[in-house]
């Protein structure tokens, strides 16, 4: 057996999947059909990270940690276990087209960007061969053309000047009947002249027309498909297998905590069934597990709340403390750059006001008063505890891009800083944290240790079903992020 195929509706034990798919993909691929991709009906959760996670994302990232290859259809299913099976896999992401028609070639290129990889840029020494062998006419960058009325010579020159060149990592044939085309004899010529150092896969379209080509490709065992887009489909999913297969060994990072601390607020919240944890409680958590909390108090008066500012220094931020109310900018729960007392009076009196108009059953703990955080970028970290595949991280933008704009990602934990880097570089936003146009980065180590701080308190403590830090401030290196808000749910005492 090569490869390991499987469909698969639901399982009841996630983390014995995961060892076993892992098991086994470590050996050879596995690749999974999963149905029941589009469940309706899933309870709304009171968290960010559970409105935007759903069961199908947990899913993906229990393939993604196990190295299991997803495929969305039976068609995809065999066409990738036909690749995985007769190819070797690509050492790298860089794919080189060639072609007899200029269209197709061109739709292989959008396909292979948008499936993740890149269009090789050929060595000089290459082109400058390709040249002096192909017709005048020829493209000999990539994709290469071979025009319209290529002969079998024209396919074996391109594909082994390709083998030969370290910038490709991987190859796709297209072929089209046109007047002078030979399917089967160009085929008969593409499998001797393979020499297999470098996958490569094929896209005769055509029909009927190219069948006796597509005969010969697949006695030769070269994985054949009908479109330029299913072939590079075959790619990705070897190529991400191959990620997978080399990567480094797993490395978890213990940091030094204090797990006594929160157990005694753990075990406090659900004595009493306050199980949603808020700003105060939640800071108190993080803050044991290394996190950076701005100095704050909670006031149950407006002179409490003065008192506060004045010792912790202006400008100061007033949030409201319930546990009724999640998102507190939506109710008019947070007052913001308040400089001296009379600007706390006024605050304090119009945020009661405002709560007390948009929710006036919520119970009222008090108000914190907390330093204002000096400016920049905010990101959410999340947790929410699947109920099969335990701990699920989410990372984004956070403020209130993270359900607008929803590009987030999740990962299993507990989770290595490669892992937690490599989430935050699958989201579209990864160019922010970089810094463009000279707009400053931010500190990306500092937020991939967040990430696993975050890992580390949520395995410790299957307690925590629902985590939010939102927003966390980010900025430059050297400069420690910090939370600004937090929100955390507990399970109740059994």
């Amino acid at each position: 057996t090569k490869v390991i195929l499987g469909y698969l509706e639901d399982i009841s034990d996630g983390d014995a999947f995961v060892k076993a798919a892992e098991e086994a993909a470590s050996h050879k691929p596995v690749v999974i059909l999963k149905s029941g991709t589009t469940a309706t009906g899933l309870k709304a959760a009171a968290s960010h990270t559970g409105v935007i996670r759903g069961k199908e994302t947990a899913y993906g990232a229990a393939f993604k940690r196990s190295g299991v290859v997803r495929a969305d259809s039976f068609e995809a299913l065999f066409d990738y276990a036909a690749a995985l099976t007769l190819q070797p896999l690509p050492i790298g992401n860089k794919v080189l087209i060639i072609t007899n028609a200029g269209g197709p070639g061109t739709m292989a290129a959008d396909a292979v960007e948008r499936a993740g990889m890149e269009v090789a840029l050929l060595e000089n020494r290459t082109m400058t061969f390709l040249r002096e062998k192909l017709p005048r006419e020829a493209a000999v960058n990539n994709p290469i053309d071979v025009l319209g009325d290529a002969d079998p010579e024209r396919y074996v020159i391109a594909l082994e000047t390709a083998q030969n060149d370290p910038a490709v990592d991987a190859i796709l044939l297209i072929m089209t009947p046109q007047t002078m085309t030979q399917p089967a004899e160009t085929a008969i010529a593409i499998a001797a002249a393979l020499d297999g150092s470098k996958p490569v896969v094929a896209s005769f379209m055509g029909g009927r027309d190219v069948l006796p080509g597509r005969r010969e490709l697949s006695v030769a065992g070269l994985p054949v498909y009908d479109t330029p887009e299913r072939a590079v489909a075959a790619l990705r999913a070897m190529y991400h297998y191959s990620l997978w297969k080399n990567r480094p060994p797993r490395q978890i990072t213990h940091f030094r905590v204090n797990r006594r601390r929160v157990e005694r607020i753990i075990t406090r919240g659900q004595r009493t069934g306050r199980l949603m944890l808020g700003e105060v409680k939640g800071k108190d958590v993080l803050s044991a597990y290394g996190f950076k909390i701005p100095s704050g108090a909670l006031a149950i008066s407006q002179e409490e709340a003065i008192e506060i500012a004045e010792r912790i220094g202006y400008p100061v931020a007033l949030k409201i403390v319930s546990p009724n109310i999640i998102h507190k900018s939506d109710m008019g729960g947070i007052q913001l750059n308040l400089n001296n007392a009379e600007a706390i009076e006024d605050a304090y009196d119009l945020m009661l006001l405002k709560i007390k108009k948009r929710a006036p059953d919520a119970r009222i703990d008090g108000i914190y008063v907390e330093q204002m955080i000096s400016r920049g970028l905010e990101v959410i970290l999340g947790m929410n505890r699947d109920r099969q595949f335990g701990p699920m991280l989410m990372f984004g933008l956070g403020g209130i891009f993270v359900e607008v704009l929803k590009d987030v990602t999740f990962h299993l934990a507990p989770i290595t800083e490669s892992e937690a880097v490599q989430m935050l570089k699958s989201t579209r936003s990864y160019a922010m944290l970089e810094g463009r146009r000279g707009q400053q980065g931010v500190d990306i180590q500092a937020i991939a240790a967040g990430l696993q701080r975050i890992s580390q308190l949520t395995t410790d403590f299957p307690q925590i079903t629902e985590l939010d830090i939102n927003p966390y401030i980010v900025s430059d290196a050297g400069t420690e992020p910090i939370v600004a808000d937090v929100h955390m749910t507990l399970t109740p005492s059994q």
